[in-house]
């Protein structure tokens, strides 16, 4: 079952299942970061306000904003 990275809290990890039908716009920004279906990462951090997260994934540290990452559907590992 899909859900969003916000389900997330520091330290779970996910898989990146696809993306919203309504991020059109950040789609392709995120496949060029790496963020492609079947990727795995972890939560690193939330800033103090929820904006940005911290996921590492591939090997390094990523940052993205709440819009960004409400694109990514992923899958609860």
């Amino acid at each position: 079952m899909s859900t969003y990275l916000k389900a997330l809290t520091v330290g779970e990890s996910g898989r990146i299942v696809g993306f919203d039908q309504t991020g059109g716009v950040y789609r392709k920004k995120l496949l060029a970061m790496g963020l492609t279906p079947g990727t795995e990462f972890s939560v690193t951090r939330f800033a103090p306000m929820g904006d940005p997260v911290e996921i590492r994934i591939r090997g390094f540290s990523l940052t993205l904003r709440k819009n960004e990452a409400s694109v990514l559907l992923i899958e609860k590992l």
